[in-house]
């Protein structure tokens, strides 16, 4: 990609993301592409947690419901560990309240009947309720990455390691939740012993879209791979990236932003994804680009 294409990309993108999308992202691309401080991302970030620790307020835009949920929780841990900081007493808060809403083995849901009050997309329903690696393996993954110690992070590693012994789960969300899991756990030499099960599965999971020319709903090798470094990259044919790469550029909409596959439940939470898959998509391209 030419300085000349990639800047004219990343431009209709930054407009897009300033005229769209919520603060929390505009802050998150400042840090990340305008030298702006992460302490603009924390900031932005406050407005979602509650009294209990826990983060809600449609941080995850698919439901709007104000109750902390995991999943909310897990998406705070994304862009603080998109933006490289890490506030100590937001996430021991955070880590707090998902200690007290654990099953007894330590695993979370994604959300909580609760959420049945508010508007919400269609595919949040009575599964979303169901304690599993998915999202506590990738909760407890990025509190790996973050090098954040907190009781709840040891209980929820035990059972994640219980949880792949006894069978990896067939869907492409819940792989890559384990895929963050593996990268960032203690025990190298037991994660990578499971990459090589994990990619087998891959291939027949629901929810993976392998087909770069295929226009459904499904988490492609970028979003597992989202740059050249990642561990996973060697999981994927260069064909195959390449492919996913040209897609994901010819994507990009005559507004700047990039569009969604799926139905969210209002006008606001449409606009407030579109702009979570614009900043993804300018961040994957720019890092393969480098």
């Amino acid at each position: 990609m030419t300085d000349t294409i990639r800047d004219t990309f990343r431009d209709t993108a930054r407009a897009f993301l300033y005229r769209e999308a919520r603060l929390l992202e505009r802050r998150l691309f400042a840090t990340l592409f305008e030298g702006a401080p992460a302490a603009g991302v924390v900031d932005a970030l406050r407005g979602y947690q509650n009294a209990d620790g826990g983060f809600g307020h449609g941080l995850e835009p698919d439901k709007r419901c104000p109750a902390s949920l995991p999943a909310d929780v897990e998406v705070a841990f994304q862009v603080l560990a998109a933006a490289g900081t890490v506030d100590g007493p937001m996430v021991q808060r955070a880590c707090d309240f998902l200690a007290s809403v654990a099953d007894p083995a330590g695993a979370v849901p994604l959300a909580f009947p609760i959420i049945e009050s508010y508007p919400r997309a269609g595919h949040w329903s009575d599964w979303t309720y169901a304690p599993g690696v998915f999202p506590t393996a990738g909760l407890a993954g990025l509190l790996h990455r973050m090098a954040v110690d907190h009781p709840w992070r040891a209980i929820a590693t035990r059972f994640c390691w219980s949880a792949l012994d006894a069978g990896l789960p067939d869907d492409a969300h819940a792989l890559g939740e384990v895929l963050v899991f593996l990268e960032h756990v203690g025990d190298r030499g037991r994660a990578d012993a499971l990459v090589p099960a994990v990619a087998d599965r891959l291939a027949s999971a629901s929810s993976y879209r392998a087909d770069p020319g295929d226009p459904a709903y499904g988490l492609t090798p970028l979003h597992l791979a989202p740059t050249p470094g990642s561990p996973w990259r060697r999981l994927f044919g260069d064909d195959l990236i390449a492919g996913h790469l040209a897609r994901l550029r010819r994507d990009q909409q005559p507004d700047g932003g990039w569009p969604l596959t799926w139905e969210p439940p209002s006008y606001a939470s449409t606009l407030e994804w579109r702009g979570i898959e614009t900043l993804r998509a300018v961040r994957v391209l720019t890092a393969y680009d480098r």
